[in-house]
């Protein structure tokens, strides 16, 4: 579905005026407009000059709003899947040691 719009902010804010957000495409000749404009759409990817989404392994794929949460593929959902903690360990003295000053 392509719309006309008279304004970046007008297409930007079309775009947006969603629950959905899984993926957007943004066509257009000039390059700059096309990243500017892309890192304002509420999209879990956006494709410049492509109707649809490409998988590729190392590249995450998710949605936002009610498109899903989280991202499949890519580091970052192998990650996902990991538990991070910091752990320590503390060394127990026998309880009949006598602690001396260092200084």
């Amino acid at each position: 579905m392509f719309h006309t719009f008279k304004t970046e902010d007008e297409a930007i804010a079309r775009a947006n005026d969603s629950d959905f957000g899984l993926y957007a495409s943004v066509f257009t000749q000039d390059i700059d407009r096309a990243i500017r404009v892309s890192k304002k759409l509420e999209a879990g990817m956006v494709g410049i000059n492509a109707a649809s989404p490409t998988l590729h392994y190392d590249v995450p794929f998710g949605g936002w709003k009610q498109s899903g949460y989280g991202k499949e593929m890519g580091k970052d959902w192998v990650a996902s899947w990991c538990v991070k903690f910091p752990l320590f360990a503390v060394r127990l003295l026998p309880p009949d040691t006598v602690l001396r000053d260092r200084s």
